[in-house]
């Protein structure tokens, strides 16, 4: 047979190549959009925990005149019914850990009241904005590393 006759069937090694570079370039553009996207669901579930808490605690003082000290309070009992010492009132692995969708949640009584700080558990990856509130329901954001604080700006 001769070779200018003969006609094989398929893409060329240069052709491949070329999809590939293309599908890659495509990858490299998208990827860190992905990425932003990603954190910033991660913050906005972060924002709505806050919520969660605050209702609690609402919820919490109602039923036993003073605010929790801590998320366990909040959280469900390990035998019986609800107590002041686990009122049921927020998910366990909240109340146990502490942590949700990439936050660290803190929860401390104040004299007033009480705060809520969610700090992201790889700042840069979970979320890149620190969040502080109070008994006033306030959300306060600080972007950075550092807890963020009353002083902050408010969520608008």
């Amino acid at each position: 047979m001769n070779r200018k006759t003969r006609r094989q069937a398929g893409f060329s090694l240069i052709e491949l190549l070329i999809v590939i570079a293309i599908i890659l370039i495509i990858l490299a553009i998208a990827l860190p959009r992905f990425g932003n996207a990603r954190r910033y669901a991660t913050e906005m579930a972060a924002m709505k925990t806050i919520t969660t808490v605050h209702t609690a605690e609402t919820q919490y003082f109602s039923q036993y005149g003073k605010f929790a000290g801590t998320l366990t309070e909040l959280g469900p009992p390990a035998s019986g019914g609800p107590s002041a010492s686990a009122a049921d009132l927020i998910p366990g692995g909240l109340a146990q850990t502490g942590e949700n969708n990439g936050y660290k949640f803190v929860l401390a009584l104040t004299a007033n009241g009480y705060t809520v700080n969610a700090n992201p558990t790889l700042f840069g990856t979970t979320g890149s904005r620190t969040f502080f509130s109070d008994q006033s329901m306030t959300i306060h954001q600080h972007a950075g590393q550092e807890p963020a604080t009353g002083a902050d700006p408010e969520l608008k």
